[in-house]
Parts: C-alpha cells; structure tokens; sequence
C-alpha cells in the first residue's frame, strides 16, 4: 500500500463536508458521513482511516503524521502497545485503522477555546456524552474553574501552578494528595512525575495499569519473578501455537494481526479462546498487501466460545491433560522450577464437571485444544483484558503459567507468555516508577541519586483512591492524562467521590468526563500531544516509551503545536516541582525542564536494565530492557526457580434469570476515546447503548431485537446498580453471558468488586438483570449519554441506522 496514493483515492466530497461541519455540531454530521464510508461495498479498514484522518486533519496533516507514525524517525502511535517490526522490515504506513483514528483525534484542526468554556457552564458539559465532549477539539490554554463557579476561565501557567502549590502545601499530610497516571505518558514524563510525587512525600500513584493489567503483573511477578511478558515479536513469529485469551486485536490491536499472519505463514496454528467470536481472528484483510485487500486470511484453526470467567478451570484442565499424558518437559520442570509435585496432585483430582459448567465447553472441545497444545514444540498465549478484569485473574493468569512452564515454553524461541498492553506506554510508566508499590530498591536508587529519602509506605492504587475520596481522605486528586472517572468502576461513586476534593487537576489535550466532574477548585492543563514538536527549552526534544514486549525507543512528533500555551507534560511536571518544592530542592528540576538528556541520565543509574540509557535509545529502534526469564531462564524468586501454583476451581454460579456481563470496546474507540458511534465488525451502526445477548436467551427472556432494557448489576453490598436504556442486538455468544461497552457500563461494576491480590476492579464478570425500563424502583443509576442507542445486526454493511 502506497499511502500518498490512498489519501488521493479519499472523494473530495469527504474532505468538503468535513471543512463545512460547524465545530459544536461536529458529532451528527461527521457519523452520517463516516457510517456511509463504512457501509460502503468493499470498504476496508484503511480507507476508513484515510477518510477520518483527513476529515479531522486534512490532506496535508495526514500525511505529515501518518507517514512518521511508528517509524525510527518519527513518533511512537498514542494508542495499543504493540511492539514495531525491527527497522528495515517496517512499511511505509506502518499504521493500523485504530492508530490512525489516535492520531487524527489529537491533530484535529478543531480547536477549542476560552469562547467555547463562556458559552458552555460545567452543568451544560455535564449533561454532554463522551462523544461530543471529545469531538469539540484540542483544549488551547490553561482554565481554573473557581469555587461556586459555573464556568471555566483562562488562567495563566504560572498562576496554575501556583493554585496547585498552594493547596498541597496546605495539606496536613502529603498522603492527602493522590497522583494519577495514565499509559500514554512518556518515560521522561513519569520518571519526573513519580519523582517529584515521592519529593513531596507520598507513593499515592494509582496509574491505568491497576485497571488494565495489574492482575498479570501480580501473578507473573510470583510465578516467573517479573511482572512481564516474556516474548519478542520474532517469538511471535516463530511460534508454533499461538493462543489468543479474553483478547479482540481485530480492534483493540490491530497490528497484532499482521503479526499473526506471518506466524500463520510459516505453519503456525492459532487457538482462539473468547465468549465472542471476533471478525479480526475469523479472517484477516491485510491492507499491505494484494491478497490481503482481496482474499484476505483465516487466522483461527479454532475457536473456543468459553463463558465468562471460565479461563482459569479451561487451563487447569488443560494442564491436567498434559500431566496425563506426560506431554511434559521434565528436564525444564526438574532444573527450573518448583511446585510440580503439589500441582500434579491437585489437578489429578479435577472435577470435569465442575470444568464443562465453568468454561461453558465440551471435554471434547477442551481436549481437543491440549492435543493441540501437548502437540507444539513452541507456544505463546496472548491474553488481554478479558482474563485480567475477573474477581479470580490472578489465579488464571497463574494457570496459563503453569501450562507454559509444563511444556518448558519460557526462555526458549517462539515460546512463552505475552500480556498485550492495551496503551501505548503503560508498561514503560511502571518501569520508570509508576506503582504504588515500587520495591525497596528502587526508592534506595532514588536515595542514593538525589540525596532525599524517599517515602517507604506503600500508597494508594486507583480503587483505595477513590474510597480514600469518598472518605474524605484524599484533598487533591492530579490526573497526568487519561479520562480517570470515565475509565474508572461504579461511576455514581467515583463521580460523588471526585466532588469531595478541594482540587482536582488534569493534563489533558482534550475535553473528557473527568473535566465535569470537579472538586471544589478544577484546573485543566493542556499539554503537547505525541504528534507535536516539543521545543521546551529553547531545542527540539524527544521522549522515549516501552511496548508490550521491553523495547524502549525515541518518538518525536513532526507537527507545530495548536496553540502557544501548550506545555509538555515534563515542562509541566517539573514547573509544578518547582512552584510546590522550591528552587532548593535536591532535584534539579529546571535542568529536567530544559533538557529531557538530563532525565535519561538520571534514569540510566536509577531504574534497572536502563544503563546507557540515552546512548541505547540513540540506536536505529532503540533497545530491548532484560528480561531474565526470557533471555537466561533466570527466575528472580524467592527459590530462584519459576513457581508452579495450585489454585482451587471455582464455578462462578449466576442466580436464575441473571446474566454475566462484560464490558468492552467497540470498534470505534480507544479506551474511553469514541471515535464514533459505530461498530462495524459486530454490525452496530450510529449508537453505543447496546447490550449483545444470545439470541435463545432472548427468546427465554421474551425480548426482540430492537427492544430497550435496562441493565441493572446486583452485588453482595445490597445495593442495586443501573444504567439505563440499552438497545438489544442478538449475538452468538454462550448462553448466560451478556456484553456492553465502556464507559457506559462501568456505572454496573462495584467499587468493590476487586480481583484477589491484584485489586483491579471486576468489569468482565458481573451479575447483572435485564429490565424493561421502570420495572423497578429506586437504584443507584446512570444514564449518560443514554441517547446513543444504536442499530445492531451481523453485517458489516447493515444499512439500517436507528431513526
């Protein structure tokens, strides 16, 4: 693919009407105009793309970005983590459909500006969907919303910053601050910003991870000694098995499907394991290549429709099977693990009855998925959200360590585990210092480097911030990116939660929920997106990030800010550092504000496996961090040796005409980012409150296509959830469970519905009923956005659209 001759391709129609669209009615017009793109015959994914990018930016902009996007040269894409091709093997639109749309969304020509804030109040904001917040363009200059005002207003930097001083020093402790980080931001960024989080006093440093993967990094940090993945994208590509877990790359990451390709290419076999069968698995259109426009490829060799949270009796079962079978490395078992003995009794025991009522599936279908697997010289398993997000994730994610430690499939080619980061730099954040519960040794590195101890407490995750909010216990929350009460669980309690703090902060670039649902003092702080050139200092700066697989590399962005008032988000950090800590602060701050070398130096004697850190990302594609499981068969364990671990199986039993629920994506959107109000791979077209059902559950249920419910989740504090308004699409998936999408559907997730150990919060197994609308009487409800119906059928050229 050529992609200078695909911009030209797009009908000037398109870009036309997109010049035309006034800016505050930008939501109605672009849908129509991008649900007939996608309705078109023969559209594909990266026509699709061409054609938001240019609405949103124009011809020359796209081009400008999409032709530097994830190059060696260029800048790193703000959506999924997956890792680049090694340079010399990238295309030239190295790009997928959803990174595009990432792109466009910050390089937006619309701009949004104070006359934007003095005609809207935070009430009229409030009422406003996701959608339509995030469609009014990129925020231009600072803006402080006062106490016992209605309206945002200008506020310079330096006046901002020291709002924010003020309030922290007036702190009686600094544990009554938290610091919220999300995963785009850089490595620099969050190096300087959980420094001058702990200078202050405090390790409160809740991040997206404790909502996303936090289940994985808990149990591979037990089991294999670090709490990553330990495979390479060549690993990928040299596999012989590939299982793909509670994981949809058709949209959530997108190029992970060329990397299946190749895999599938050189004779591997790829087991898919979710409740819905996703289109991306089922065939693959390769926009890089003639068969792929054409013919396309069939990715699954099968697929295994397992009901919700039944991973963890799936594996146990599988790896019961392989110890009778003796389809066992043992000479791996015997030099580099421990465990073995106890588990093999354990799953000697293992109740098939128990399995087939948890996973929804056949003996016969399980066993046929552990020939597969007894049968490969090497395996992957990929898993995403849909394994960590269960109350049990940190036992599952166990059990499918347990099969690869089985089989020696850690630490040798084209084999092992691979947790897929859903943000582009969530991975490189913890690595920098992010987490709550950073060890020992890094806070003694932070000692010895900067001359001030550390705080030693462990602090708060996402889940104790928001109880510590609503208690009254937090007073200044700072959310460094991201839509931290969009993403977050039982949205009427984080949203009453947010409004007891004196201050709420926010480094955005562009409008979101959280910006509406303030403290008693609100400030949004608009900062440089990836796309942008970063002059801070007076020269050009670059930032570096860490994919779903330890490379770290550079990304600068090629194209002038929006507005003069925008900051970098280390410019930011290290100003805030300044005003709240003074200039004589052990930490140079001002040297970290004006040169980010300075910070890598820093990093390079602080953070491990980061030595000659600025010379290493100076390479073509950067480096790859250690990783001792992977590159020595090293298990930094209490034994030293990889632990395999005996978890009972529990069957997760649902109350008669109760459903489990899982929330997810749609294809239109990034995290709580909507791109639009379609979904094309699963036929929904022109809304976002829909609830996928069996159809035969439908029919038990008495409900049609088309029909309005409300979703209500019922949980053991007594306490009945709502939301709202959900249009019914049938939807083969197993009997039982049900699906919505985020963040529509967080309002049904308990604060407390945590998965052990890890504390994330529970968004794939929830309890939840089916009403008609005013069946019942007074609930904790959400209705946001309740206006966003949509149409559903199975086709991606449905024409039919909700009237």
């Amino acid at each position: 693919m050529r992609l200078l001759s695909q911009l030209r391709d797009v009908p000037a129609r398109l870009r036309n009407e997109s010049r035309q669209v006034p800016t505050r009615d930008i939501d109605e017009r672009r849908v129509e105009v991008e649900s007939t793109a996608h309705a078109a015959a023969g559209a594909t994914a990266v026509a699709v793309a061409m054609r938001r990018a240019i609405g949103q930016m124009g011809v020359r902009r796209t081009a400008a970005t999409l032709t530097r996007l994830n190059q060696v040269d260029g800048f790193d894409c703000q959506g999924c983590a997956w890792p680049d091709p090694a340079p010399g093997h990238r295309h030239a639109a190295e790009f997928c459909e959803n990174g595009a749309k990432a792109v466009a969304e910050e390089a937006t020509r619309q701009l949004l500006d104070r006359e934007f804030f003095a005609t809207h109040s935070v009430e009229d904001l409030a009422g406003r969907t996701e959608f339509w917040l995030g469609k009014q363009g990129r925020i231009t200059e600072p803006m402080v919303l006062r106490p016992g005002a209605t309206h945002y207003t200008p506020i310079s930097w330096d006046d901002a910053f020291v709002t924010m001083a003020d309030h922290l020093r007036r702190l009686d402790h600094p544990d009554q601050a938290t610091f919220y980080t999300s995963g785009k931001t850089s490595n620099e960024a969050a190096f300087v910003y959980q420094l001058f989080v702990r200078a202050f006093g405090t390790n409160n440093l809740p991040d997206c991870s404790n909502m996303c993967h936090e289940s994985s990094g808990s149990a591979l940090v037990d089991t294999i000694g670090i709490g990553k993945g330990s495979v390479s994208l060549e690993d990928i590509h040299q596999a012989k098995l590939i299982l793909v877990v509670g994981q949809n790359p058709g949209t959530n990451h997108p190029r992970m499907l060329s990397a299946l390709e190749e895999a599938k290419s050189r004779g591997a076999r790829i087991i898919s394991i979710n409740p819905l069968q996703e289109a991306g698995l089922v065939r693959f259109k390769n926009p890089q290549n003639a068969r792929g426009l054409t013919v396309g490829t069939a990715l699954a060799d099968l697929h295994l429709p397992i009901r919700l949270n039944g991973d963890l009796a799936f594996f146990q079962a599988v790896g019961a099977l392989l110890v009778e079978w003796d389809a066992l490395d043992h000479d791996f078992l015997d030099q580099y693990t421990t465990g073995f003995d106890a588990y093999a009794a354990h799953v000697a025991d293992l109740d098939w009855g128990k399995v087939e009522a948890s996973t929804g599936l056949t003996r016969e279908q399980v066993t046929a998925a552990a020939r597969m697997i007894a049968e490969s010289p090497a395996t992957i398993t990929c898993w995403a959200m849909g394994i960590t997000q269960h109350h049990n994730a940190v036992g599952t994610i166990k059990e499918i360590v347990n099969v690869a430690l089985l089989q020696g499939n850690i630490g040798k080619p084209g084999a092992g585990v691979c947790p897929v980061r859903g943000h582009s730099n969530v991975q490189g954040d913890r690595t920098m210092g992010i987490w709550e519960r950073v060890p020992e040794h890094f806070l003694d590195a932070i000692r010895d480097e900067f001359g001030f101890d550390p705080p030693r407490e462990h602090g708060l995750d996402t889940v104790s911030s928001i109880e510590a909010l609503r208690d009254g216990k937090i007073r200044v929350f700072m959310g460094m990116g991201g839509n931290f009460v969009g993403a977050a669980p039982d949205t009427e309690a984080t949203e009453a939660a947010m409004r007891n703090a004196a201050l709420t902060v926010h480094v955005s670039t562009k409008l979101n929920r959280s910006h509406v649902v303030h403290g008693g003092e609100a400030l949004i702080l608009p900062a440089l997106g990836r796309s942008e050139k970063d002059l801070t200092g007076g020269r050009v700066q670059r930032v570096t990030v860490e994919d779903s697989m330890s490379a770290v590399h550079a990304s600068h962005g090629p194209l002038d800010p929006p507005s003069e008032h925008l900051r970098s988000e280390v410019d930011i950090v290290c100003s805030l550092a300044l005003a709240t800590l003074g200039e004589d602060s052990p930490v140079p701050w001002a040297a970290f504000r004006d040169d980010y070398t300075e910070i890598r130096r820093r990093i390079a004697r602080v953070v491990p496996g980061c030595a000659s850190y600025d010379e290493k990302v100076n390479e073509p594609g950067g480096f790859v961090l250690p990783h001792p499981p992977r590159d020595n068969r090293v298990f930094e364990t209490s034994s030293g040796r990889a632990v395999i671990t005996s978890t009972p199986l529990e069957v997760l039993d649902v109350p008669k005409g109760r459903f489990l629920l899982q929330t997810m994506r749609s294809h239109d959107q990034f995290n709580t980012t909507i791109y639009g109000l379609d979904d094309r791979y699963r036929g929904v077209k022109g809304g976002r409150r829909v609830v996928f059902v069996n159809p035969d559950d439908l029919r038990d249920l008495g409900y049609a296509e088309g029909d309005v419910v409300d979703l209500v989740s019922e949980w053991r504090d007594g306490v009945e959830r709502e939301a709202r308004s959900f249009r019914v699409v049938p939807y083969d998936q197993p009997r039982g469970c049900v699906a919505a999408y985020y963040p529509e559907a967080n309002a049904l997730v308990p604060l407390d519905s945590t998965a052990e150990k890890s504390n994330q919060p529970v968004y794939k197994s929830i309890v939840v009923r089916l009403d008609r609308p005013g069946e019942t009487g007074h609930r904790v409800s959400s209705s946001h956005g309740s206006s966003d119906q949509g149409s559903g059928s199975h086709r991606d050229d449905d024409p039919h659209h909700l009237s």
